[in-house]
């Protein structure tokens, strides 16, 4: 198992917890975004800088991804690639994206984009409180551990 992180829109706690299980646990830890992003000097945690553009950094998740692995993103249509590959997808609340509620989130996503364009405003989302925190740092945790055991 790798762990790849959408990082452009990856708050800087959550980062901070996957660093730190990297390097407790020795699993490849692979950032990809399109700006600079801090990184730790670890032969476990690596940075891959891709070009600006539309999902530029989402597709060379993709391309890189092997079943099994493990990809950090709140972008649901990533998520929804990830599962198609036969990855893991877990959102930086600590919520499973899963072949079978994949498709629900897509529905509401475009739902939620077709207000928007219509001039509604729906806000963003708000950063992850304590128990998004916790409910994050627990989920990578098992699924670290289910990888550790197999």
């Amino acid at each position: 198992m790798k762990i790849w992180v959408d990082a452009d829109a990856c708050p800087v706690v959550i980062k901070d917890i996957l660093f730190k299980a990297a390097e407790r646990t020795g699993v490849q830890l692979t950032l990809v975004a399109n700006q600079p992003v801090r990184v730790p000097p670890s032969r476990h945690i690596k940075f891959i800088r891709v070009a600006p553009g539309f999902d530029v950094a989402d597709n060379e998740i993709v391309k890189r991804l092997e079943a099994g692995d493990l990809v950090i993103t709140g972008d649901i249509p990533l998520a929804a690639e990830v599962i198609e590959k036969e990855g893991i997808a877990l959102n930086p609340r600590g919520e499973l994206y899963s072949a079978d509620n994949i498709r629900a989130r897509l529905n509401m996503r475009d739902f939620m984009d077709t207000l928007r364009s219509s001039g509604i405003d729906t806000g963003g989302p708000s950063s992850p409180d304590m128990s998004d925190r916790k409910s994050f740092a627990d989920n990578l945790d098992k699924l670290l551990t289910r990888y550790a055991r197999d």
